[in-house]
């Protein structure tokens, strides 16, 4: 029997650095499981779309498909973007069962991840001293969605015992060069902000400029391509792969 194919389904996004630092983060997962089909695909301005990656698999004889969305919060397009897609497949392509894992969300395991990233920033910006942090996330009109990232905001500033601000680039306050004020306005001088985003794009480009303005000493990149984040995606697709097993 056939295990089902893995899609692992990103935003997308028009800078072009996101798709490719998604396609890496493929290739890092088939590393660990090259007995599988594992395909990126993207809902939107970033190709390959999802229902064209669809209908390849379809073509290749598959009929069960394991989606994870690669999703850091339970927002509008885990709740609305995702259901819809899948929906419009299943309906195109008669006897093709799709199953949508959890989304990859907020694991307390990607703050090694963050700090790697941001290890490598402080060294590049030679610097050794912190007396605050800022975590930079995308936001969302869905409070719950931001809730998450300050609670992982919080936690990482226990384990760092630093103050810790999250921020968000768009949809709700405080954006990322508001929180290094806030900071700066208590005589905070060395703060660093780290960018809690998948990929390169638009709004982690915008809150590290804002960042910046505002005084920050060093901004990360975000989480891109690492095994942890490959480990994931395949620990929320062994899940999806079972609950296709009829009852």
């Amino acid at each position: 029997m056939t295990a089902p194919a893995l899609i692992a389904l990103a935003h997308g996004s028009r800078d072009p650095r996101s798709a490719a630092t998604v396609t890496a983060l493929v290739h890092e997962v088939r590393t660990m499981r090259p007995d599988l089909r594992i395909e990126p695909a993207f809902l939107d301005l970033s190709k390959p779309s999802f229902s064209t990656v669809v209908a390849k698999l379809v073509r290749a004889g598959f009929e069960e498909i394991v989606v994870v969305p690669l999703l850091l919060t339970e927002a509008y397009h885990a709740k609305v973007d995702v259901p819809e897609a899948i929906g419009a497949a299943t309906a195109r392509h008669e006897g093709l069962r799709i199953r949508a894992t959890s989304i990859l969300g907020l694991e307390a395991r990607f703050l090694e991840v963050l700090d790697l990233r941001l290890r490598e920033a402080l060294k590049n910006a030679r610097v050794r001293e912190l007396d605050a942090l800022v975590l930079a996330a995308a936001g969302s009109s869905d409070p719950i969605a931001n809730q998450a990232v300050a609670r992982l905001a919080r936690l990482w500033g226990t384990h760092h015992k630093l103050p810790v601000t999250a921020a968000f680039a768009a949809s709700a306050p405080p954006a990322a060069g508001e929180a290094v004020r806030a900071f700066r306005g208590e005589g905070r001088r060395h703060i660093a902000v780290a960018s809690l985003f998948l990929a390169p794009g638009f709004l982690p480009d915008r809150a590290a400029e804002l960042a910046v303005e505002a005084g920050a000493v060093a901004v990360s990149e975000p989480l891109g391509a690492h095994p942890e984040i490959a480990r994931t995606i395949l620990a929320r697709y062994a899940v999806g792969a079972v609950e296709l097993v009829p009852v």
